[in-house]
């Protein structure tokens, strides 16, 4: 017989969910939008509700799609943002927002309403910013409670339990408070080499409640053991049965890292690139590297340290860049005319351009800050900039654009690497999942910029399939997470960086590099005026 388990994926946009037999063969996908709230600049937020309503669709009408019998279905894990999520002592959604309106109870990872906060922890020398390579982030989760404290004071008192996403969701599916070490670890400051919280750092930021009340947990379990049973509840909500056991979870990125690392971590890094970017690297050593998250321990693979690199825009530069291009209404006409996809027409465009002149942005230069830089510089305030621009507006000058967002956001992931590679780690191939490896311009880029083969499994929806990994685990239809990596990840196709390019990108990293100093200063130029 046969036995099935379902992925779960919470997304910055949407939710996904996909039901998979246990070699990892996809039978059905399904997925749903997330509404979001902006309510000003740099607040991001979502509603559990909402969420939660889109899980229980998207499990539905993937049943339904397979035509599985229920009881066959074994077990289900969930990856999501890193997103903090608020409810109080009954449940209920408490607002995180300024407009009080408890629905928006979600601060989403994206969310950079903390920015003095994280700076005014980074000043104080704490241990485990040692632990965060070296600065801690406002999209992490300390920065936003202590801004949530401090800004909206009655509504943080009403929170009895803050929960990353994906421990939201397994709570919400078995009623424990279990935590996730992936989620606790990387992005809550949890000390799981050493099984502890550092209560000193608490103290000094007058936190100290979050432990004593038990707020943010206090047991915490690797990814892909079992946090429990659905409950019945939740079994009817989602039309499964009550025996479905739900594995520990972990935020979507590093799902996308176990589904797509297979037999060999410590030589490969997972770069999932969607919205953003993430690139994470496994040692059986721990390693600190300057700008890097972590090292994390048991955060993605059990018994690896793990190292976390970011890029806090990848897509969404490249979105941005398309349409903030006055060629963009012209392009939005060709694609009505044409049916065809955005990237699909660039594409092709940029082709085109390349035959007349194989390096189009020779001239053009974009350093893709445009949401700061999360790794290796570990500096949100920086932005970005644009080098060679002209009075054109044609198509053929969007696809340069476009072209130089791909190769920036490359760039960027060359920088991390060089970092990691000069302190301790030896990464000689990636393994791309996310909206990037859909895209073979993107693919191509990445392989020609770091001059590294880029490898990419059969199975297009890593985070789905590595979040059933998750389940076939905690269900102990394989006896640890490593093994259901490497039965469930499917076959592997490689794109290897072509040589004729090398010495182009070379030179142009060396502009991007330069770019950002520039940047530094312009702004000790005018701070000295």
């Amino acid at each position: 017989m046969t036995s099935y388990v379902i992925g779960v994926d919470v997304g910055t946009g949407s939710v996904r969910a996909a039901l998979f037999d246990e070699r990892g063969g996809r039978l059905a996908v399904a997925d749903r939008p997330i509404r979001m709230n902006k309510p000003r600049p740099l607040h991001v937020e979502q509603s559990s509700g909402d969420i939660w309503a889109g899980v229980v669709e998207c499990v539905r009408a993937v049943v339904v799609a397979a035509g599985v019998p229920v009881g066959d279905i074994k077990a289900i894990g969930y990856d999501a943002t890193c997103s903090l999520v608020a409810v109080d002592a009954e449940g209920k959604p408490v607002s995180v927002s300024e407009t009080g309106d408890d629905q928006w109870n979600v601060v989403v990872w994206m969310d950079h309403r903390a920015l003095a906060e994280a700076e005014a922890i980074n000043k104080g020398g704490y241990e485990v910013l040692d632990f965060v390579g070296g600065a801690i982030s406002p999209e992490m989760e300390i920065p936003k409670i202590r801004w949530l404290k401090t800004h909206l004071p009655e509504q943080y008192q009403r929170v009895a339990l803050f929960l990353d996403l994906a421990d939201f969701l397994s709570w919400r599916s078995t009623g424990s408070t279990v935590r996730s070490a992936c989620t606790t670890v990387c992005k809550w400051t949890y000390l799981h080499h050493e099984k502890r919280w550092s209560r000193p750092f608490f103290e000094a930021l007058d936190l100290v409640e979050l432990l004593d009340e038990n707020r943010i947990g206090d047991t915490i379990l690797e990814a892909g053991t079992p946090a429990g049973k659905l409950t019945a509840a939740a079994a009817a909500e989602l039309g499964l049965s009550p025996d479905v056991v739900v594995a520990v979870g972990l935020i979507d990125a590093h799902a996308g890292g176990v589904g797509v690392l297979g037999d060999r971590p410590e030589e490969a890094l997972a770069v999932i690139a969607g919205t953003s970017a993430c690139h994470m690297a496994s040692n059986r050593d721990r390693h600190f590297v300057p700008g890097v998250w972590g090292p994390y321990h048991g955060a993605m693979v059990p018994g690896y340290w793990l190292a976390e690199g970011g890029q806090s825009a990848a897509g969404a530069l490249v979105d941005f860049v398309v349409r903030d291009s006055a060629a963009w209404p012209a392009l939005e006409k060709e694609l009505a005319r044409t049916g065809r996809s955005t990237y699909a027409y660039l594409n092709d465009l940029v082709g085109k351009i390349e035959a007349g002149n194989p390096f189009p942005t020779s001239d053009f230069h974009l350093l893709g800050y445009y949401l700061g830089n999360r790794s290796p510089l570990a500096d949100p305030t920086l932005t970005g900039m644009i080098s060679g621009l002209k009075l054109d507006d044609t198509l053929e000058s969007l696809a340069v654009r476009y072209l130089a967002a791909l190769q920036s956001v490359a760039y960027g992931t060359r920088h991390i690497i060089e970092t990691m590679n000069g302190n301790g780690y030896a990464i000689k191939r990636i393994r791309l999942a996310g909206g990037g490896a859909k895209n073979p311009l993107w693919v191509r880029e990445f392989a020609d910029v770091t001059g590294l083969p880029i490898e990419i499994i059969s199975e297009s929806e890593a985070m789905l399939l590595g979040s059933a990994m998750l389940g076939a685990t905690a269900a102990g239809l394989y006896p640890k997470l490593t093994d259901a990596m490497l039965a469930m990840a499917g076959d592997v196709s490689v794109t290897m960086p072509r040589s004729e390019t090398a010495a182009f990108h070379d030179r142009k990293y060396r502009v991007f590099r330069e770019m950002a100093g520039d940047q530094l200063k312009y702004r000790s130029l005018l701070a000295a005026g």
